[in-house]
């Protein structure tokens, strides 16, 4: 099964940490997966604690987990990694795999889309605005101890994530 997979790596801006691992972009994936269910398919592959929201329209990262993202409905444009990172548009039907301490947010002021979200093993996610002189070591220090988890959020243990975050 071919799936178009982007791959986008971000640097630490002195703001927002970003991680050395890639954010990872399933394109149109529900096209290619027999159950059409986000939080089912994220829950079933250990990517729990699921939600269904938008995305905060301020520039957030998670110091503490990992961040699976999938566009349920409608169409959204997120900036990921910070002041030098890139905007990203996504259709229904796309995948977002966040690395802890990447930022993201939205920035086309929409209601107008659903995604629903997860974290490995239902991690509990911090909410993190940026780093500061008082935190900055201990908030890099907390993103390299996340572990990355052996499923991919959509394709379970045989996923391209294992691939992508060696």
């Amino acid at each position: 099964m071919r799936i178009d997979i982007l791959a986008h790596y971000f640097d630490n801006d002195g703001v927002i940490p970003n991680n050395k691992l890639p954010v990872l972009i399933y394109k149109n994936v529900l096209q290619r997966v027999k159950i059409k269910d986000f939080a089912f398919t994220f829950s079933q592959n250990g990517w729990a604690n699921n939600w269904q929201d938008i995305i905060l329209p301020y520039d957030h990262f998670h110091s503490n987990t990992h961040e699976v993202l999938g566009l349920k409905s409608g169409q959204a444009q997120l900036k990921l990694g910070g002041k030098n990172g890139k905007i990203i548009r996504v259709k229904a039907g796309d995948v977002i795999i966040i690395p802890a301490g990447v930022g993201h947010h939205s920035i086309d002021n929409s209601n107008d889309y659903q995604f629903v979200g997860g974290y490995p093993n239902g991690a509990d996610w911090n909410l993190m605005v940026g780093l500061t002189d008082a935190n900055r070591t201990s908030i890099i220090d907390e993103i390299a101890q996340v572990p990355i988890l052996d499923t991919d959020p959509i394709f379970g243990v045989d996923g391209p994530l294992s691939t992508y975050w060696k």
